[in-house]
């Protein structure tokens, strides 16, 4: 059963990406919460990490603070256990590789279950990689691994993604690092209905660029939702207050 969206229905959904330990080591909770009042429907919880690759500078520079801030692994997972019997939407970690293999495979996927996670996000994870030695674990352990799709991925790498995860794709709108965009070209529109058209067993949410009316529309009218991370960083790390924060990227959804 595909745990991330058995409850969803027909609705468009809404994911926001925010970095642990960002503004504050121990403010993980309060955004997680915050987003819960809000509505939000799905949470990627960043792990910050040194090299962050497909990151543009707001989430490089928030990963930076977290790392300053003293934020761990281990310490983001201990945030989530405290609050698991509270948070009753999905939440997917998202984090590169190294990280991950330091803290080691199995604990990982154990400390995903033990602290309320249902799925991953390893942005420069190898595919190969991910069917010999990541799926066996994540299955083991009943977490979804997503896998990312640009517009460079080759239709049978698509179509290969697709019969080998059962969470979601993650349809990144451009192969740009990420970063708020004003708007979805037509070259991005191409792109969507390319990939509506392949009819794919697994829901896709857009992510990468969306920061107000026009890119989220896109997004939710050409996938079952949208995934926003810089636009709501930068707001969360201007305020430091999550709730006042989210108020402010909603108003900007609406322009």
């Amino acid at each position: 059963m595909n745990l991330l969206f058995s409850t969803r229905g027909d609705r468009k959904l809404l994911s926001l990406y925010f970095c642990a330990g960002c503004p504050t080591l121990e403010g993980t909770a309060d955004v997680i919460l915050a987003m819960q009042r809000h509505g939000i429907d799905m949470i990627e919880v960043g792990i910050p990490f040194s090299d962050p690759l497909a990151d543009g500078p707001v989430i490089q520079s928030a990963g930076t603070v977290a790392l300053k801030n003293g934020t761990t692994l281990k310490k983001i997972f201990a945030q989530l256990k405290a609050i698991k019997d509270q948070v009753t939407i999905p939440l997917v970690m998202m984090g590169y590789l190294n990280v991950i293999m330091h803290y080691g495979l199995e604990d990982f996927f154990r400390s995903c279950v033990e602290s309320g996670a249902s799925g991953c996000i390893i942005p420069d994870l190898p595919f190969k990689d991910y069917m010999d030695v990541v799926k066996p674990i994540a299955d083991k352990y009943d977490i979804r691994v997503i896998m990312m799709i640009t517009p460079e991925t080759s239709e049978e790498r698509i179509r290969f993604i697709d019969e080998h995860t059962d969470g979601f794709i993650y349809m990144v709108s451009s192969a740009n690092i990420t970063g708020a965009q004003s708007n979805f070209g037509e070259a991005k529109q191409a792109y969507f209905r390319h990939i509506n058209s392949m009819n794919l067993h697994n829901p896709r949410m857009i992510g990468f660029g969306i920061s107000n009316k026009q890119t989220l529309e896109s997004a939710q009218q050409n996938a079952a939702g949208a995934i926003i991370g810089s636009k709501f960083v930068t707001l969360l790390n201007e305020t430091k207050d999550p709730d006042r924060a989210l108020d402010l990227l909603f108003d900007a959804l609406k322009k």
